[in-house]
């Protein structure tokens, strides 16, 4: 029962509204013949009540009458012996025209007893169950190591898995590796002639090729291997030695800030199996490609693009969307419920030629969502940051993350010393990585983010991450103060009697349990609406308010049930805290 409280408060009062409009149109008060459905969300100002229902205005326009009004006459019809009514203390009507509830004193110890029941399940829903998602992101190169756009990337994708497994899914995690193509046969070009120059040898660099130091190191390793026997070998050698040292390199960053995936797939898999050639005649059999000019053209214009688009060009080299527009066609008869694609910025203008591919083969593209995500800055002292690197003119995820680790030990050093436990590297590495899950998801994935170094190693209040991580340690050290006494007993949480609850009267303890019992809704939310940056302002919510209450008011006292009251409180806020970092990816350390 407790599983679906929050929602059952929710359901009840819903109905008792609906049965009050439906007294209302029986009675003519209501000339409407369709009553539309009823909802309920949180007011945007938390002095307005606890929940809130725009009925009124959604139906005024139809009734011809102010919202304001008729909120007044749908509150008098609520039914005083409706069960819904235990649930909410009382209802006001605020202009124009909301009906806001503030909940019950019983409400609010339901609203706690769940969080206590379902513990490091809850904020957890049935929204999947039964239901596959794939969801596809990060998908660099194999031409050169991770950047911080796709470390951004990969957070992003990361943290909406994570969610949308919390919420049932059966969630499958893919890298599609762009392996195939002219960029590779350039890396191949590229690391044959840096080999040939650590030869000794005069060339000619390709001019597109990849210039980054890191093509000179796979050349230099090649040389170290092989000697100079590779010299009269195909470019082809070099291409495959440079995909591996390159995938291996990335598979490395990955697994340093802990994003793992189910499947890796490959673009050269596609050629190799024939689905390139089968997608082009299909399209050519049902009349939406032509041929050009030499090249193959897709009709994009028939399908809502503004103009038609080469996928296979005059040399008879495919363009990107022909093999992305076959992969995701692979996607969809893999049968997911969802697909979802986390893109960067560079992705715009092509995506939408690509689902219209997509559909031009038969294949509804209402499973599929994209997401593009803006650019990220590096910024100390305001000022944007060009670090040093040996990679070439990027910055890579491992640089962030060496910087990262750099600044906190050098933080912690001048704290605790330079030998100390906090300076340790195991240490270092964990703290830079959970600055980095939370900082590249604190803003909204389609503004720029501005990733504040100076502010990522601080080991103060100032830094969110480490504000919220706080929090949560602050809480596990009032267990270790409880836990301390002598005479104290294990405490049962998913038992307490909620008479011994119902102390809990202060005004900032039901704005806890209120704020509490909105987690779960927020999650199902970033599950359909894709806004992971919503948990990282609930998480910081959240932990401003433990810090503000346990500020003023004590824990641990001489009244051992209100003791016990308080520390269930806190309980409740250690478990969403818990809850809400295992999403973003980010530990939540006992000690800080």
């Amino acid at each position: 029962m407790l599983r679906e409280l929050n929602k059952k408060i929710i359901s009840s009062i819903c109905q008792q509204l609906e049965q009050a409009l439906q007294t209302l149109k029986e009675s003519g008060a209501l000339k409407s013949q369709k009553l539309p459905p009823v909802y309920l969300e949180h007011p945007k100002i938390e002095s307005h009540g606890d929940l809130s229902s725009n009925i009124a205005m959604r139906l005024s326009r139809k009734e011809g009458r102010s919202p304001q009004e008729l909120a007044e006459q749908i509150l008098d019809a609520l039914s005083p012996a409706s069960p819904a009514r235990r649930y909410y203390e009382k209802a006001k009507v605020e202009p124009p025209g909301f009906i806001n509830f503030f909940l019950s004193q019983e409400s609010v110890v339901l609203l706690l007893q769940e969080v206590l029941s379902r513990s490091d399940r809850y904020g957890s829903s049935a929204l999947g169950e039964g239901k596959t998602a794939n969801v596809e992101f990060v998908s660099a190169n194999p031409t050169g190591p991770l950047t911080v756009g796709h470390g951004r990337q990969a957070i992003i994708g990361d943290v909406l898995s994570n969610v949308l497994s919390f919420c049932k899914y059966q969630v499958t995690r893919e890298y599609y590796f762009n392996n195939a193509g002219n960029q590779m046969r350039l890396l191949g070009e590229s690391v044959k002639a840096r080999y040939h120059e650590l030869g000794g040898e005069a060339i000619e660099f390709p001019e597109d090729g990849y210039r980054g130091d890191y093509i000179r190191e796979i050349a230099a390793a090649l040389r170290r291997e092989h000697g100079d026997s590779l010299k009269a070998s195909p470019a082809k050698v070099f291409q495959e030695a440079a995909e591996k040292a390159i995938t291996d390199d990335i598979n490395r960053t990955l697994e340093r800030i802990g994003v793992k995936f189910d499947i890796h797939f490959n673009e050269h898999s596609l050629y190799t199996s024939g689905k390139i050639d089968e997608v082009i005649e299909k399209l050519k059999q049902l009349g939406h490609a032509y041929l050009k000019d030499g090249a193959v053209w897709f009709k994009a214009s028939a399908f809502g693009q503004k103009e038609d688009r080469v996928i296979v060009k005059s040399d008879g080299e495919p363009t990107y969307r022909l093999p992305d527009i076959c992969y995701h066609l692979d996607k969809l008869n893999r049968g997911y419920d969802l697909i979802v694609d986390v893109f960067g910025a560079d992705h715009h203008a092509t995506f939408p030629d690509v689902l219209a591919g997509v559909r031009a083969l038969g294949c509804d593209t209402e499973r599929i969502r994209v997401l593009i995500h803006q650019f990220v800055t590096l910024k100390r002292g305001g000022e944007k940051v060009k670090m040093s690197t040996r990679r070439a003119t990027f910055v890579t995820v491992d640089d962030l993350l060496d910087e990262l680790a750099a600044g906190l030990r050098s933080e912690l050093a001048s704290a605790y010393g330079e030998d100390s436990p906090q300076t340790q590297q195991p240490v270092l590495e964990r703290m830079a990585r959970d600055a980095v899950h939370f900082f590249f998801n604190m803003r909204k994935m389609n503004s720029h983010l501005d990733f504040d170094l100076d502010l990522a190693t601080k080991c103060t209040m100032e830094n969110p991450a480490y504000y919220v991580q706080y929090a949560h340690a602050r809480i596990c050290s009032i267990f270790r103060v409880y836990r301390g006494r002598t005479d104290t007993p294990p405490i049962d949480f998913s038992s307490v009697p909620p008479d011994k609850l119902k102390l809990l009267t202060q005004e900032k303890e039901g704005s806890l349990i209120k704020t509490l019992s909105r987690f779960p809704r927020l999650v199902e939310e970033v599950a359909t609406k894709f806004e992971g940056h919503r948990l990282n302002e609930y998480v910081l919510q959240l932990a401003t308010s433990f810090q503000s209450y346990y500020n003023e008011h004590r824990v641990i006292g001489d009244d051992p049930d209100l003791t016990l009251a308080r520390l269930c409180l806190v309980k409740a806020v250690q478990i969403v805290l818990r809850n809400g970092l295992s999403l973003l990816g980010v530990s939540a350390p006992e000690t800080m």
